[in-house]
């Protein structure tokens, strides 16, 4: 879990250096489901902030309903090099219908 910052930093390196993404590293981002998947592909447009934090850029933030401070659920997939980022809103739609009484909150 990692919380996302005004300019859509998100508070979290140990994914990205699992993944052994540097700042030199293009990144494409896209929506999946409510979910922001980020690839490292050599024609991406995006790349890591200098001090190799994952920025979501504002129209990946809004197509995801993530504001200021929330904190986000990330998955790195090693093999095809991608971080998938779940924010609060799926979170919530994957939990809640498991807790006892869940689907009433």
């Amino acid at each position: 879990m990692a919380a996302v910052d005004h300019r859509g930093r998100v508070a979290d390196r140990h994914v990205t250096a699992a993944l052994a993404w540097d700042v030199a590293t293009r990144l494409s981002i896209r929506e999946l489901d409510g979910l922001l998947v980020v690839t490292a592909d050599p024609h991406g447009v995006f790349k890591l902030t200098k001090e190799g934090y994952l920025r979501l850029p504002a129209d990946a933030r809004r197509i995801a309903s993530l504001s200021s401070g929330d904190r986000v659920f990330l998955i790195a997939h090693i093999d095809r090099q991608t971080v998938t980022v779940f924010p609060p809103i799926v979170l919530d739609e994957l939990v809640l219908p498991l807790l006892p009484g869940g689907e009433d909150l």
